[in-house]
């Protein structure tokens, strides 16, 4: 599908130095993204739960079950609906040879720390990816590894050869089509061809060594949930006959390397180009950076779940058959719709329920996968279109910015009779640079929200009009009234209100915490660490030489007499020797038992042994420190053996749990106990 169109006389081309984003994983057994999913897991048969008829094609409906289907050797699966519209999640595992996965599509919008497909051809052959969808997206889940949201993840022990084509990917958080982990360990290629990808975070088309992405299209327009990379190399791969558009992500690129790695580029128009350090960009012949890369989808492409299944493409997707006696009936028993036929604008609409909602087709609607959905509310926007939602209890909040008309069960409302939804918002945009803490506070209520694709994050404390957590790659929001009184953010992440930036130093004071020593009348040395920054109050400084402030540490000495500081953040660490002073914190005493050096450790690893038919025995070691721990009830077990990096244990009816730095380089399990990584489990 090379796209003829003319090439730029100007040779203009950029070279712009990037972001160099390292994998992090060490182990072909555990890494953090949890690979664990592919081994010690019983195969769960798929079942038919409908079917309907598409071009010529029967196809299976599989309701998502928490539940992994494993491929064998030489195995086609295909014809499959995947619903994930329950809430649930299903996974496709390749770990054989000589597999196909063809004409699958996933519908609704997931949510879960679970890739889509996992793929690997573990024996040195050819394997196939065929005519998927995978177009409704997922919406990051509050607690998760960072790396478990991918469309197509294609495992670092990829040792054959991987045709992936007339794939749909759009809005998911953790790449598109993630094909560069072999990169690690073995000569694995995938050639990527006739696909399209459409606002994915980290990347929508991702290959390493001897990948070759072909007649593809992929780029950001800025209304999906995410941005990111249209491409990614991570080796020596090759852009043949692609439309690459950065949009708003990183001053517009498309093409991006890593560090080491070279990109051959030729019949291709792109938006720019981004090699980290020593990456190199090669440039063919009809290669052109200016004018706008055609965004169409490539004939063949599926443009949704049942196009995929009945194995039909964008070119032909056959009319549905309303009168099958197999139709799944609604869960929910109410209907909103937000109606925008005939509208000259577009309408802006949230709304809250008291029990649940969900994405509906109701009087012809379809699911927009734009449209945020999170357990007792839901957003979005429409145009010449409209959405609609079922949902169970009553309509609480409703807040409709435009001309669209709204009916509930058939009947046309006036949105002003119903409370609005706050109308101010607050959106912290994280970096996956670095963990950004924040805390602000308004004079009126705030509640969490999924304004412009933010995840719903539980975690996020919200007390008495003070909002604090933590965003990394990630966003927050919260809907607010009243006015902002006070806001301090410590990290690379950015805050706006009401879509406009904002420095939170024009909110209160820089430093909103108050932090008293008061000495026990003996002398008493001490070292307390925030994660923000942390000065002396005013002209509280002593006239000594004794206390020091360095960085977000102060160090200093107190006898019968009383320090204060001010800082923003949190409190991290609290070290004494000669005895313990008496610390409060915005006048509440600070209990001494919860800090020290063992309490900081900020990740989490669990062997969960409870729900195993058996015992299981394991054994993995981190590259920083790892002491045990009663993370979520487990047991401290004397006969777990801890040698300096490196455990040594087992579960058989109960849980193990660990606090650890740095990374885990080597994991091996005997057993069938379910293991989870918990990284920055304190949201420190």
């Amino acid at each position: 599908m090379a796209r003829d169109f003319p090439v730029s006389d100007d040779g203009d081309s950029r070279d712009n130095s990037a972001e160099n984003a390292a994998d992090g994983s060490n182990s072909s057994l555990l890494d953090r993204r949890s690979y664990l999913k592919l081994a010690g897991t019983a195969t769960v048969a798929a079942t038919a739960t409908g079917a309907a008829s598409a071009a010529g094609e029967e196809y299976e409906v599989i309701e998502a079950d928490n539940s992994n289907y494993f491929l064998d050797d030489g195995e086609v699966f295909e014809n499959k609906i995947i619903d994930f519209s329950n809430g649930n999640w299903f996974t496709i595992i390749a770990n054989a040879t000589n597999w196909t996965i063809r004409n699958v599509g996933f519908r609704g919008v997931h949510d879960h720390d679970h890739n889509a497909i996992v793929a690997r051809d573990d024996s040195g052959g050819t394997s196939t990816i065929e005519n998927v969808y995978l177009g409704d997206g997922c919406v990051r889940p509050s607690t998760y590894s960072s790396h478990g949201q991918c469309g197509i993840f294609v495992h670092r022990d990829h040792s054959g050869h991987l045709d992936i084509r007339n794939v749909y990917t759009e809005d998911w958080p953790n790449n598109g089509i993630y094909a560069s982990a072999a990169a690690y360990d073995t000569p694995g290629t995938v050639t990527i061809e006739n696909c399209f990808g459409k606002n994915n975070y980290v990347a929508s088309l991702r290959v390493s060594d001897g990948g070759k992405v072909i007649d593809s299209v992929a780029y950001n327009d800025g209304n999906g949930r995410y941005t990111g990379r249209p491409f990614w190399g991570w080796g020596d791969q090759e852009v043949i006959g692609c439309d690459l558009d950065g949009g708003p992500y990183a001053g517009g690129d498309a093409i991006f390397g890593r560090s080491g790695s070279n990109t051959s580029v030729e019949d291709t128009r792109h938006t720019g180009y981004n090699m980290s350090g020593s990456g190199g960009y090669t440039e063919g012949a009809n290669v052109s950076t200016s004018g706008t890369p055609d965004h169409s989808v490539p004939d063949g492409v599926p443009t949704s779940p049942e196009a995929a299944a009945g194995g039909s493409s964008n070119t032909d997707v056959p009319p549905q058959d309303e009168s099958s006696d197999d139709t799944e009936e609604p869960s929910l028993a109410n209907t909103i719709v937000f109606d925008g036929n005939g509208t000259a604008d577009t309408t802006s609409y949230e709304f809250v329920v008291s029990e649940a909602v969900e994405a509906s087709t109701d009087e012809g609607a379809t699911i927009d996968a734009a449209a945020s959905v999170d357990g007792d509310r839901a957003s979005g926007t429409v145009a010449d279109y409209l959405d609609a939602f079922r949902f169970d209890g009553q309509l609480e909040r409703l807040t409709v910015d435009g001309d669209a008309t709204v009916r509930v069960n058939g009947v046309e409302i006036d949105p002003d009779d119903i409370d609005d939804v706050l109308q101010d918002v607050v959106l912290v945009d994280g970096s996956p640079e670095d963990v950004t803490r924040y805390e602000f506070t308004v004079s009126g209520e705030a509640e969490r929200s999924g304004y412009d694709g933010a995840s719903i994050d539980d975690e996020d404390v919200i007390e008495d009009g003070t909002v604090h957590g933590v965003v990394a790659d990630w966003k927050d929001a919260f809907r607010y009234s009243g006015e902002i009184e006070e806001m301090t953010l410590d990290g690379p992440g950015t805050v706006s209100v009401n879509g406009e930036q904002v420095d939170p130093s024009d909110f209160g004071v820089d430093l909103p915490h108050e932090l008293e020593v008061r000495g026990p009348g003996v002398p008493v040395g001490f070292e307390i660490t925030v994660d923000g920054t942390i000065e002396f109050d005013g002209d509280d400084r002593p006239e000594d030489e004794a206390t020091t402030i360095s960085g977000s540490t102060v160090q200093s000495t107190v006898t019968s007499d009383t320090l204060r500081f001010r800082f923003s953040g949190a409190l991290t660490d609290i070290t004494m020797t000669g005895g313990k002073a008496t610390v409060t914190v915005d006048g509440e005493e600070v209990d001494l038992d919860e800090y020290g050096d063992p309490e900081l450790l900020r990740h989490a690893l669990v062997i969960d042994g409870t729900d195993a038919s058996g015992p299981s025995t394991y054994s993995f070691r981190v590259d920083g420190k790892v002491i045990k721990s009663e993370y979520r009830d487990a047991s401290i077990d004397d006969g777990d053996v801890l040698e300096d990096t490196t455990v040594r244990g087992g579960v058989g009816g109960w849980l193990d749990a660990y606090w650890f730095e740095g990374d885990v380089e080597d994991f091996t399990l005997l057993g069938d106990a379910a293991v989870d990584i918990q990284y920055n489990a304190r949201k420190q």
